[in-house]
């Protein structure tokens, strides 16, 4: 949608039908992009959306951005990505300009992508351009458009990187070229195992603070008060996305095959990992007025948010799902109220999202807030919720606003 905005006509291209037809009625199905924006977008003649055929060799640009998960082992799942090379390298025409920007680790674009595209008998930097430029953005967040956030920039050769510094430095404000694509690689994993790490930490000390009796939540307030050499994190039920708890082992996959591994990223993951399973324990604990033993399941409760952060509709690798599934497999009665998820499945059953009232409030036997969406009337909960496990901290930061 931005490219369109800046005037270039745009193809886009995806297997997923859902998604297709959503546009073509002008609906958007991610949140940061009205659907007056697709509707806008879908009435001139210089935006489509399609199943992929071979129009897509009349591009100039083609830029790749598919999934790229972790497999049952928990190694790299670059299926998407090396059967979307594939498909380009089919209908590749000479003076094209292909674009990755799928988060992956250091490496892919020079030993995996590249030798799917030269089956097109074609010679990157040459006959075509290759490059990587890592995506950016931070769902849910308005403060910062997406032209305003630096670009990162590589190429194969010193021809490629020049052809696709000339698109993005169009469409951003500032790129950032760098001199090979693994570094371009490495600074996405590099800027997700920060949050990782940064996050594990503050859950880890959030957890020993209140066997101490100290309230974390008001000692990081204060550490946050530090003008220099402080950056906050705040705890929560577990870090999720399709980033953040990907791409740090995505990392440490590669680094094994140097002999090498990171010791603090396999720390922060086990703690990321034990979060859910941790605030279970706290929502049983609520539940039974810290008396009931959390696997017995026994009480009502209503989890607030179930997508993987504030304000997106995105619950994969969502540790708030995580909390639900193991409340449900423990026997308790559940509910959830999430405004972005209509649905979820968990325990083999499938649960709506119910609207939240006082009378869903007051019929809970506790409540857990998972997610902290803005559009939530947090004062409501406040008033009616007989028992509240917050692991957002946002009825704090409520009566912190209602005291000024």
């Amino acid at each position: 949608m931005h490219i369109h905005e800046k005037g270039f006509p745009v193809m886009g291209f995806d297997k997923d039908v859902r998604k297709i037809r959503m546009l073509r009625a002008g609906k958007s199905y991610i949140p940061d992009v009205p659907s007056s924006a697709v509707r806008h977008a879908m009435r001139s003649e210089t935006f489509w959306a399609d199943e992929p055929t071979g129009v897509i060799a009349g591009a100039d640009y083609i830029i790749v951005s598919v999934p790229t998960p972790l497999d049952r082992r928990g190694d790299p799942d670059l299926t998407a990505m090396k059967r979307a090379a594939s498909f380009v390298a089919r209908h590749l025409r000479r003076g094209q300009t292909v674009v990755f920007e799928s988060s992956t680790y250091p490496g892919t674009l020079e030993e995996v992508i590249r030798p799917i595209m030269e089956e097109s008998g074609m010679e990157a930097g040459t006959d075509y351009y290759l490059g990587y430029s890592p995506e950016r953005i931070d769902p849910g967040n308005d403060r910062f458009p997406i032209e305003s956030i630096p670009k990162v920039v590589s190429g194969l050769t010193e021809a490629c990187l020049e052809r696709v510094n000339a698109l993005y430095s169009r469409l951003f404000r500032r790129t950032v070229p760098v001199s090979r694509p693994r570094v371009a690689e490495m600074c996405k994993l590099f800027e997700n195992i920060q949050r990782l790490v940064n996050i594990s930490l503050v859950n880890e000390l959030d957890g020993i603070c209140e066997k101490m009796g100290i309230d974390f939540w008001e000692t990081l307030q204060a550490a946050s008060t530090k003008p220099f050499g402080f950056t906050p994190y705040w705890p929560g039920p577990g870090i999720g996305g399709h980033c953040i708890p990907v791409d740090p082992l995505y990392f440490q996959w590669k680094a094994k095959q140097f002999g090498a591994a990171s010791k603090l990223i396999g720390a922060a993951s086990r703690i990321n990992d034990e979060m859910p399973r941790r605030v279970a324990e706290r929502v049983a604990r609520a539940v039974g007025d810290g008396k009931a033993d959390w696997r017995k399941g026994q009480g009502k409760v209503l989890a607030i948010g179930l997508a993987y952060k504030k304000d997106v509709n995105d619950i994969r690798e969502s540790a708030a799902v995580d909390v639900f599934t193991l409340l449900a497999a423990q026997g308790y009665e559940l509910e959830f109220s999430d405004p972005h998820v209509s649905s979820v499945t968990a325990g083999g059953k499938k649960y709506v999202s119910k609207k939240l009232t006082p009378e869903l409030l007051r019929t809970a036997d506790a409540v857990v807030i998972l997610t902290d969406h803005s559009d939530i009337d947090w004062e409501m909960v406040q008033s009616y919720a007989k028992r509240v496990v917050d692991t957002r901290g946002v009825l704090r930061r409520q009566m912190r606003r209602d005291a000024i």
